[in-house]
Formats: C-alpha cells, structure tokens, sequence
C-alpha cells in the first residue's frame, strides 16, 4: 500500500460566495464546517498518512481560533497558501513529510466526494503516476464574447468537467511546479500536463459538487445524506462523532 497525503486547498477569496462572516470552506454545513466533512472522508483512511490544510493569510487567525483544536486531534498540518492556486499547492508541497509517495489535491470546499470515487482515483494515480476525477460534459455548451451573446457552439465530444481530488505520484508534481515559469495552471492538472505528463481520466460522481454560492449549501446536504455509508480500515474512525467537530 503506497502512502498517500492530501492537500485541501482553502486559500481562494470565495467571492461568488457573498458571505460577510464566512468563506465557503468555513461555513456551517450539517453541524460542522464544509472543510471537516472534506477532511474526514480522508482522514479516514489507512492509506492517507498525512493532511495538509492550505488557506490565506488573512484567515489564520480567525481560523487557528475556531479550529485549532480540530488540527490537534486530527493531526493536521496548517499552511498558508500564496496569491495563486499553484502557489498555495506549491507551498503544500513544501510541507509533505519524506515518506510520502502521492499526493492528493482537493478542494475544501468539494465536501459530497465519496469513499468510491477516491479509491478509484487513487489507484488510477498508482498505475499512472497521474489521474483526476471527473465527469463527461452532458450539455450544450456556448462560447459568448464579453457581451454575453452566443459567438459558436462547442463541440462537446470528449469534453470532460475536472473534479478533484487530483492524485499524482510526489515527484510528478513536484517537477510539474518547479517548472512552471510564469504560467498559472487552473488545476494540478493542467501544472502536469505543461511538462508534458500524461493525466488519466477517472469518472467521478456528479454528486461530487463545489460550493460555490449559499444555495450549493442545501444541495450539499441532500448529497451528503445519500452517499452510501462505508466502514473505514484507519484508526481515526471516531472522528465521525460530531462531537469532534467545531
């Protein structure tokens, strides 16, 4: 069994959010915070021997407050992300013990991804170095200009919406940011791809859903409660009590 980390990104502004009091990844979703159910689906897991929570600058503070207890029990790793989402990885990167092997990327604030989609998307990452979750493009797609009307129709043959996690062998992604230049990937993925590394595809769950406005938090919510329940192998398995979670 190889050793895997995870990386939860949280550092983003959460603009289309528009929440005076709170950031997507830190709002309250059944009980506990988005980030925590993200953080316990992992945590769960054997193979999962480390987690590193990424966010801003300007969080720390308010965020070691309200959760500092939660990144005692559960052993995680705080970090503080950069400008960019590749900036915020590197710097994860940057906190990855020497025993790990893979490296998992996922949004904090992607809280329905299921036990399943993970397994799958792990071992397709062990037998190729690289592999995302995600989902085929189902719907008519548009390109407008900055006037909003339609310019063409896009051919949506073998177009696929990237989810995360994202997994990749260490050494795969490290290399991927080392040698970035001045380009700013939008998800590890692509990182990978510009060093010219090949991503395998992984069909994930549409349940798999980003919180991105208030509404996505009621979706959220009915996708947590039908995701099939799944006994876990790794120690932490009582961190399911609420009683855990801030």
């Amino acid at each position: 069994m190889s050793n895997f980390a995870v990386i939860l990104a949280a550092a983003g502004r959460s603009t289309r959010f528009k929440d005076q009091h709170y950031k997507k990844p830190f709002a309250n979703l059944k009980k506990k915070a988005v980030w925590l159910h993200s953080a316990e689906m992992f945590l769960k897991r054997s193979d999962v021997k480390q987690l590193v929570m990424v966010i801003a600058e300007d969080d720390r503070e308010s965020f070691t407050t309200k959760f500092g207890a939660n990144l005692a029990v559960m052993g995680i790793d705080l970090c503080i992300g950069g400008q960019e989402r590749a900036d915020s990885v590197r710097n994860g990167l940057e906190k990855l013990r020497d025993d790990i092997e893979f490296v998992a990327v996922h949004d904090a604030a992607r809280p329905c991804v299921t036990n399943d989609d993970v397994e799958k998307v792990f071992a397709a990452a062990e037998k190729n170095g690289a592999a995302i979750l995600a989902t085929p493009v189902n719907a008519t797609l548009k390109r407008a200009g900055k006037d909003q009307l339609v310019d063409e129709t896009v051919d949506r043959a073998n177009m696929w919406q990237a989810l995360t996690p994202q997994v990749f062998k260490r050494d795969v992604l490290v290399d991927a940011y080392a040698n970035l230049g001045t380009a700013k990937p939008t998800d590890e993925a692509q990182a990978v791809e510009l060093v010219g590394h090949k991503v395998a595809l992984v069909e994930g769950s549409p349940l798999n859903i980003k919180i991105t406005s208030k509404a996505d938090l009621r979706l959220a919510a009915a996708c947590i409660d039908a995701r099939p329940s799944v006994k876990f192998d790794a120690p932490l398995g009582n961190l399911a009590d609420d009683t855990f979670w801030a």
